[in-house]
């Protein structure tokens, strides 16, 4: 049985800068037993040492990302750096939705919007806030991910990305991970328990 895009589920969408703490969210709020199914975006971005293709992202080619958003499979899609493509396939929301599940997003706050642009009252929007820039900083640098030019690039995104918080639904502080986590999830549970 197909279940159409304008009827079933619902969608969670958490964005936030990189570092503000938003994936350890989403993982703590996946085993909290709401029902709730993780999204997977599709990248063009290089794979990180441990990621797995089908599972932390569906790795394209540019190339084949650019097909895509040629063909009108994604939602919503980004370039957020050079050559390094984020989006969420159409057929990923549906595989969700066919599961019996409520979908939830990791995403970056421009992809965030758009979602809840594309699905209005069907989606929560949450943005975590990082307590501060320099907090954000130590972060990243803990990470050991990014060169310094990277990580000053994120630096600067991440701060005009804050900009957008108030076009979320909800803002949450991450000044303490596990009242941020619990607020997202009281949120969440309102959120899917209304009509």
């Amino acid at each position: 049985m197909q279940i159409s895009f304008d009827m079933e589920g619902k969608l969670i969408i958490i964005s936030a800068p990189s570092g503000a703490g938003k994936t350890t969210i989403v993982k703590h709020i996946l085993k909290a037993g709401l029902n709730l199914k993780f999204s997977i975006s599709a990248s063009s971005r290089a794979r990180r040492p441990g990621e797995v293709d089908g599972k932390d992202y569906y790795f394209m080619s540019v190339q084949t990302f650019k097909q895509k958003t040629a063909e009108n499979a994604f939602i919503e899609w980004e370039e957020v750096y050079k050559d390094h493509f984020y989006g969420t396939l159409k057929s990923e929301v549906q595989r969700i939705w066919n599961s019996g599940k409520h979908v939830i997003f990791d995403v970056d706050v421009v992809g965030g919007l758009n979602i809840k642009k594309f699905y209005n009252d069907l989606a929560l929007a949450i943005f975590i806030m990082p307590p501060s820039v320099e907090v954000l900083e130590e972060r990243l640098r803990k990470r050991s991910t990014e060169t310094e030019e990277n990580l000053l690039i994120r630096l600067k995104k991440a701060k005009q990305e804050v900009a957008f918080a108030e076009k979320f639904d909800i803002v949450v502080v991450n000044d303490n991970l596990e009242k941020a986590i619990a607020e997202v999830e009281l949120n969440i549970t309102s959120f899917l328990e209304k009509n």
